[in-house]
């Protein structure tokens, strides 16, 4: 299966305007085997109640039913599970959309081949969800134009509640540029309109890729090519005066301009160009920001230079030891609220876990934390963060009982015995590797 995906992209890539037409025949038992292998085994049931474990025990009979009724186009997606999660920090709730576990697997199975075919023409502006690129290489790229380019403006935008906004005939439209397969293509649209189990009650999906799904990602990035990032390269990037340069990662994403002017016409533009593909800009996000390397010469003091957030961070106007312009990051304020108030919520919750449990479940914590916060510049920011969770914990470790556990000594003297993971930085965001044509323009 691998060498067939491996074969078809490189189709792809060779004859950018070819239609594959025979596609869903791919998704055999070997196929949805390695789907199932791939599925993690501690994750919430959706509205038919089965999880890994249960399936498993009689895999092959469920494989090989799954695979007749996929054959015979008689598999019928169920609804998505809806339950909400308490966003930290505000009273507001997320969604969180569950799929029935047989719809995981023909969605991994479909995302695999969308993957094949589209990843060849997704642009080198594009970070999230693709092999082998993360959020890190993102910020990396950025810096690097930060760096090199004749960037004085960034557009920062944002796009109110993508992932339920996206236009299903539109995306069908987009799909059918490289696929022509109506069976697979009538599958894909059978999840766009599976609905949504909510409370007991069905509800109409009219609009939005399948909830917590694992085709959304591709499609999400299939539809943000068509009918963004490719009208940016080919329309934007070809009218302005100066330099233009697009970052992104999934819905989010930042726009650079050498001159303002070109800044201001791609603001007045986008909230039309996104409209017409039923996607919507939240006006007080979206803001143009004089950023870059005259920033601070045009500030009158004590004004500092405008910062903008991006991927959970604030990038800032600085200098390094040198005395020469640089791009530096701290955490977030909204990411660092969130995060810490999560932490806390979980280390309450947990507190009368045995020591060695609790402690080494914390350490993995905070070292996914360290993993990605972990970048260039950012280490006070890590270091605050760890000290809020240590003392969260000294508080919830003396709560467990009527009659307090530690004084600061005896915390210590914990701490000695388990002890919780110093902040590190992993990344080096000047690190830059990888230049695509795009970039050494």
């Amino acid at each position: 299966m691998t060498t067939t995906l491996a074969r078809i992209a490189e189709i792809a890539r060779a004859q950018p305007t070819i239609r594959f037409t025979s596609l869903a025949h791919l998704i055999d038992i070997e196929m949805l085997k390695q789907c199932h292998d791939e599925q993690k085994v501690k994750r919430a049931a959706g509205v038919d109640g089965v999880t890994k474990v249960e399936y498993e025990r009689n895999l092959e009979t469920h494989l090989v039913n799954l695979h007749q009724r996929l054959r015979n186009q008689a598999y019928k997606p169920q609804p998505v599970r809806r339950t909400y999660i308490p966003k930290p920090g505000s009273d507001k709730r997320r969604p969180l959309g569950i799929p029935a576990y047989e719809d995981k697997l023909v969605q991994s199975a479909i995302s695999k081949i969308l993957t094949a075919i589209f990843e060849a023409d997704f642009l080198d502006t594009s970070y999230g969800f693709r092999p082998q690129r993360g959020a890190h290489d993102a910020l990396k790229t950025l810096n690097h134009l930060f760096i090199t380019k004749k960037i004085n403006y960034v557009v920062d935008a944002d796009i109110m509640g993508f992932f339920d906004h996206v236009d299903h005939q539109w995306l069908m439209k987009f799909l059918g540029h490289r696929i022509a397969d109506k069976t697979l293509l009538r599958l894909i649209y059978r999840f766009l309109k599976a609905g949504i189990m909510e409370e007991g009650a069905w509800r109409e999906s009219g609009s939005g890729t399948p909830q917590g799904g694992l085709v959304s990602p591709i499609l999400a990035n299939l539809y943000l090519h068509y009918s963004l990032d490719l009208w940016f390269e080919k329309s934007v990037r070809k009218q302005c005066v100066g330099k233009a340069y697009m970052i992104r990662y999934a819905d989010d994403f930042v726009c650079c301009f050498q001159y303002q002017q070109d800044a201001v016409r791609f603001h007045a533009a986008l909230q039309k160009r996104l409209g017409k593909f039923a996607l919507t800009i939240a006006e007080d996000k979206t803001k143009i920001v004089e950023f870059g390397r005259f920033a601070k010469q045009h500030c009158a003091p004590p004004s500092k230079p405008a910062t903008f957030d991006f991927l959970g961070f604030t990038h800032y106007c600085g200098e390094s030891y040198q005395g020469k312009f640089r791009v530096k990051r701290r955490t977030s304020q909204k990411k660092f609220r969130a995060s810490l108030e999560r932490m806390k919520i979980w280390i309450r919750e947990n507190r009368t876990r045995p020591a060695a449990e609790l402690m080494h479940e914390l350490t993995r914590k905070l070292q996914g934390y360290y993993q990605f916060y972990g970048i260039t510049d950012n280490g006070p920011r890590l270091y605050e963060f760890f000290y809020h969770v240590k003392w969260a914990l000294f508080k919830w470790l003396n709560r467990r009982g009527q009659r307090k556990s530690f004084d600061a000594v005896k915390f210590n003297l914990f701490l000695a015995k388990f002890p919780l993971p110093a902040p590190k930085i992993h990344v080096n965001i000047m690190d830059f590797r990888v230049s695509p044509a795009y970039f050494r323009e």
